[in-house]
């Protein structure tokens, strides 16, 4: 049974979290939302996931359009449908990565943009 999507007030945390709802009430598969905060001035989160096929992976790319519009979070921009093999979705503070699963395996994304970023070693101040 799908859930009612809620748009209450918004936040960029806001907008993903009904970005995953509907990848998953679709049948998305290992879904998985990255905070960029500190790593990426484009978005405030990316959110990657799997459909089974490119059929799929096109419906996900649409299902987000038609849920999300009439609730005022637009879709930018969207990428990637001729072959749907990778579809990229610009919502503004979410940009959603949509695979094949042999194409997420080869690219790897999250791994990226996973990775803890080194802080530059502490280095004291020269007395004067």
């Amino acid at each position: 049974m799908a859930t009612q999507l809620n748009i209450g007030s918004y936040s960029p945390d806001h907008l993903k979290e009904l970005i995953v709802q509907v990848l998953d009430e679709n049948k998305a598969e290992n879904i998985e939302a990255i905070n960029l905060n500190g790593q990426s001035s484009i978005a405030d989160y990316m959110v990657v996931a799997s459909g089974t096929s490119s059929r799929q992976v096109a419906a996900l790319a649409s299902k987000l359009d038609e849920k999300l519009s009439p609730l005022g979070f637009d879709v930018l921009r969207v990428d990637g449908l001729p072959t749907a093999d990778w579809v990229v979705v610009d919502m503004g503070d979410v940009i959603v990565h949509l695979f094949r699963p042999e194409v997420r395996d080869f690219y790897n994304i999250e791994k990226m943009w996973r990775q803890d970023i080194p802080k530059p070693p502490h280095r004291p101040q020269a007395a004067f």
